[in-house]
């Protein structure tokens, strides 16, 4: 892993020229840039390294016009080296980059007082005691301090070794080992193709590796990788990478896009964040407020919306959820920083908890318990396990599968392991499909339980007269959103739990058990005494029910009961025949078997004394029920 520096301060005061003077690298590559003597774009350098490897640099524009491309370049960096020239001092530039790199999770630099040059030492002690005051209380505070002349040379050497040894003590930030570049830059190179480039946020991209462009979803082929210039097999975190695509177009591809492995990130309009206001802030943040947020190298408008407040004021730090005008994607722990529109003013930082949200609609926002709220607050800080556990809580009754577990939670692959089986085995966390890899918490298995016995013992009041429902109308209707493979889960755990019972195909509640009323009981017996009184030939249910003076939903009920209790078996809609009568009419044609191989219609009615009215739908029951089997217009008795 590299590591990256980065510069940071106020125009014109001398961060281009510090940079090529240190490496021998010109950052300013536009020619508007040379013309009008102002870093524009993003620029990148690199320092060679003891080991052999390089120290990226990316150089910032330092103009306030320029503050969105400055938050884009600060987003991939390690530690800042601070640019004051010594002629002007702290300007307002100097304070908000400062503020910027603070937001962006930045712990670690130093302080280049640039044009040492032009000034006595008098006027240079007065820039050291101005950037010390300026400094005391914010991470710099107490960071080594060089006075150096890009012009004269003077100080370059002991910079240079100031910033080697820094490299040599930090580890690279840990951003997880999904790969994410974010494209700071596209152009095309004639013969090569399309080109992008960026900071390598985490993990790692070989050639002939596919990428996806996040939140377009268009995908690529690498063709080649560069970094600093030089072609490599191989990029990995902090590296300057360049991407040389096959597949796509300059047009297809702009700043702000994140290059990613095929269905590693997701894109959303709506992210859960920790936002803190900046005590130097003009003023607080309102609710619903819209605002410039700034993430990686991407730029997007976002509404906030406060858990527990209408205003965030200065110094005061709340769970919130932005609102996009386009999708964004991102992983947990990354830092934002969001700026006002009026007066266009750097105003607050946040921290990513979760870039995937269930489905909470407007206002749910203030349905989180006060516990878990607490909980995702405090999550940048907490174990693995606590990042799982809240994570699983947030996503309640959707569940979350493990790509998705990965982006909530930026943990490596054996960490991430190692933090899910403990939850599993506390009963904290289960996986309801083993081949995507996919779990629930506690609560949301509950919630989907009691959703399944609600419409099990709805089944139960709407046919009481029925043992159970079949397995699929209780999967499929509990909820459309409900995952297959979830809801098979849920209904083996209840089968599992003893709350729900199977039989004859059927579910149905542990507790229940069929009870005919009073008069489903007399209706019953009336519809056995028509079929027993004439058991060969009993009658057509249509017959049945105008001389009873019955409806078809009046005895629906009745007749499932007694087919389910194997006292009646259903022929086809308009015939039921009594089970005792039908076992002899089998009985009979399996006698009539022994002699012969073959049976027509005519024999089957003489063997059963019947009329085609009878012997026809009996026939095409027996094909159906696979008691015999038709050849032609003859049936021969299957084998069992």
């Amino acid at each position: 892993m590299a590591v990256v520096m980065g510069t940071a301060g106020h125009i014109d005061h001398g961060k281009t020229s510090l940079i090529r003077a240190l490496t021998g690298i010109d950052c300013d590559r536009l020619d508007e840039e040379k013309r009008r003597g102002i870093t524009i774009e993003l620029g990148f350098a690199f320092l060679p390294l003891p080991d052999g490897s390089r120290l990226g640099i990316v150089d910032v524009p330092g103009h306030e016009r320029f503050v969105r491309t400055m938050v884009a370049g600060a987003s991939g960096i390690d530690f800042v080296c601070l640019v004051i020239a010594a002629d002007e001092g702290v300007m307002p530039q100097t304070r908000e980059h400062l503020e910027i790199c603070a937001l962006m999770g930045i712990r670690h630099g130093l302080i280049a007082l640039t044009k040492a040059d032009t000034v006595d030492a008098g006027m240079l002690e007065l820039a050291r005691d101005d950037a010390a005051d300026t400094l005391a209380g914010t991470f710099l505070e107490g960071a080594p301090m060089f006075a150096v002349s890009a012009v004269t040379g003077q100080g370059l050497d002991e910079l240079r070794r100031g910033i080697l040894d820094m490299a040599a003590s930090l580890a690279p930030r840990h951003h997880g080992d999904i790969f994410r570049l974010p494209v700071d830059r596209v152009f095309s190179i004639r013969g090569h193709g399309t080109m992008v480039t960026g900071t390598l946020v985490s993990g790692r991209i070989a050639p002939d590796e596919e990428i996806e462009m996040v939140p377009s979803g268009l995908r690529a082929r690498v063709k080649s990788i560069q970094s600093h210039g030089d072609n490599v097999e191989r990029a990995g975190p902090g590296q300057r990478t360049s991407l040389n695509l096959a597949g796509l177009e300059v047009a297809d591809i702009h700043r702000g896009q994140i290059a990613a492995r095929p269905g590693s990130l997701f894109a959303s309009s709506r992210w859960l964040l920790s936002v803190s206001c900046l005590l130097s802030s003009p003023r607080g943040l309102k609710q619903r407020e819209e605002l410039h947020f700034h993430h990686g190298t991407r730029e997007e408008r976002a509404k906030l919306h406060f858990a527990d407040r209408e205003a965030l004021r200065p110094g005061e730090t709340a769970l919130a959820e932005a609102r996009f005008a386009g999708p964004m994607a991102g992983v947990f722990g990354d830092h934002c920083v969001l700026r006002l529109f009026s007066p266009l003013r750097t105003a607050a930082g946040a921290v990513l908890l979760a870039p995937i949200l269930p489905r909470l609609g407007a206002g749910k926002l203030r349905n989180i318990p006060e516990e878990l709220r607490a909980r995702l607050l405090a999550l940048p800080e907490a174990s693995p396990v606590e990042r799982v556990h809240v994570q699983a809580r947030l996503s309640g009754a959707a569940g979350l599968r493990w790509p998705e577990l990965a982006v909530l939670t930026c943990l490596e692959e054996k960490k991430l392991d190692r933090a899910v089986q403990e939850l599993v085995q506390k009963r904290e966390l289960f996986c309801f499909h083993k081949e995507s890899r996919a779990y629930v918490c506690a609560e949301g298995l509950e919630y989907w339980k009691a959703r399944f016995l609600e419409r099990a013992a709805l089944f139960h009041r709407q046919n009481p007269l029925i043992k159970g429902m079949s397995r699929g109308w209780l999967l499929t209707g509990v909820d459309p959103a409900l995952p297959p493979q979830m809801a098979l889960f849920v209904l083996n755990q209840l089968i599992r739990d003893e709350k729900l019972r199977t039989e004859d195909e059927l579910v149905r509640l542990a507790d229940f058990s069929v009870e005919p009323r009073l008069d489903d009981e007399q209706m019953a017996v009336r519809i056995l005494a028509a079929h027993r009184g004439n058991p060969l030939t009993p009658p057509m249910l249509r017959h049945f029910l105008d001389e009873a003076r019955l409806t078809g939903k009046q005895v629906a009920p009745v007749l499932k009961m007694l087919v389910q209790k194997g006292e009646l078996v259903k022929i086809n809609e308009d015939l039921y025949y009594d089970a005792a009568a039908l076992d002899e009419l089998k009985s009979r044609v399996r006698a009539w078997f022994a002699d012969h191989t073959d049976m027509a219609p005519g024999d089957f009615k003489a063997v059963a004394g019947l009329t085609r009215k009878y012997a026809v739908p009996l026939l095409e029951y027996f094909d159906n029920t696979h008691f015999t089997m038709r050849v032609g217009n003859e049936r021969r008795l299957r084998k069992t």
